[in-house]
């Protein structure tokens, strides 16, 4: 396994460790550092496609956005914790995906996420289509 994690089976898992800039005085991790770390993990699965993020912000200008989020917590994670993160593609359409990021602490389920992202131009912030790589993507 790499540092951008692996697929296996249409889902990518990406290994993400807790640390003490996740947690609160408890040792508890912040809610809002699962939507960080989920973050990390899309970013690890454009690398592992072969997608240059730079290229496409720089040469091709465009890019992805997330459009809408929501996630649920089922228990909490501490420090020290080795959580992955699972991500699949729920749904594709044109200008957008459907993605769902379960964390995991040794297959039990810590939150669960479901994320829209669109992609679109950055000049003029119109959506422009998927790159085909993420159409193909099983």
């Amino acid at each position: 396994m790499g540092i951008s994690g692996y697929m296996e089976k249409g889902v990518h898992h990406f290994p993400v460790r807790v640390y003490f800039s996740d947690t609160d005085a408890g040792g508890v991790v912040y809610h809002s550092r699962y939507i960080d770390m989920a973050e990390h993990a899309r970013t690890e699965l454009l690398r592992l496609t072969g997608e240059d993020q730079m290229e496409r912000l720089l040469e091709e200008r465009n890019g992805f956005v997330v459009q809408s989020l929501n996630i649920t917590y089922k228990t909490p994670a501490r420090l020290d914790d080795l959580l992955i993160i699972k991500t699949r593609i729920l749904k594709k359409a044109v200008f957008s995906m459907v993605l769902e990021q379960n964390v995991t602490r040794n297959d039990q389920l810590i939150a669960s996420l479901q994320v829209r992202v669109g992609h679109i131009a950055l000049d003029g912030m119109k959506p422009v289509p998927i790159p085909e790589i993420w159409r193909t993507l099983e």
